[in-house]
This record gives C-alpha cells, sequence and structure tokens, in this order.
C-alpha cells in the first residue's frame, strides 16, 4: 500500500511561486495517476492538475491552467507542481492522491497528509 508523502507548502506573496512534491513511502507512484487536490477553509477539496503514469498527459483545473505545470521524475519517483503567478485564492491545504487512472483519481484511498499554500496580497 503506497503513502504519500507532500512537501514544499509556505506563504508567499501574490505573483510568487512553490514547487510542490509528492513522494511514496512504502511503495511507489510509478504505476499511478497522480492528481494534485486543494481545499480552502470553508470550501469542498478540489482537482487542480494530474499526470498519468508515464508523465505525458497532463490535466489542469481551469483555474490554474497556464500558472501551474505537473510534472514526474520516475528516477525520484516524485510528482511536483510547480506553481506560478500565485494568488491570494490558491490558499489552501494541497494533497497529492494516487489513483489507477485519471478516472478514479480523487476516489482513490491514497492521500497524502496535506501541505499548507498560503498566498498573501
Amino acid at each position: 500500500q503506497v503513502q504519500l508523502v507532500e512537501s514544499g507548502g509556505g506563504s508567499v506573496r501574490t505573483g510568487g511561486s512553490l514547487r510542490l512534491s509528492c513522494a511514496a513511502s512504502g511503495g511507489s507512484l510509478s504505476s499511478y495517476y497522480v492528481g494534485w487536490f486543494r481545499q480552502a477553509p470553508g470550501k469542498e477539496r478540489e482537482f487542480v492538475a494530474g499526470i498519468n503514469w508515464a508523465g505525458n498527459t497532463d490535466n489542469y483545473a481551469v483555474a490554474v491552467k497556464g500558472r501551474f505545470f505537473i510534472s514526474r521524475d520516475i528516477s525520484k519517483d516524485t510528482v511536483y507542481l510547480q506553481m506560478n503567478s500565485l494568488e491570494p485564492a490558491d490558499t489552501a491545504v494541497y494533497y497529492c492522491n494516487a489513483a489507477a487512472s485519471y478516472a478514479q483519481v480523487g476516489v482513490s484511498e491514497y492521500w497524502g497528509q496535506g501541505t499548507q499554500v498560503t498566498v498573501s496580497s
């Protein structure tokens, strides 16, 4: 059973950048579709971006397309979320999720503990 560990969150000003990492502990991400989700206070968790096991297909929420970029380093068994041009609306706890496919991302039981991203104006 794969366990996920997120890192890279922090506090930045509007327009800043952060790179989040999602790594596996006790297993491997190599065969999974990995998605990033976020949950702001008082809101439901929402899909942000996802990438397939080969790293050649990605998906983005409309709100982040063109600002966020997802990638995976197979040699490091890690998935990254590069977040640029951050806005206060991006403030949330960010989670990664590993699933068998895009259709199952967010439904899979494999979640990390989350990492806080705070963007101030």
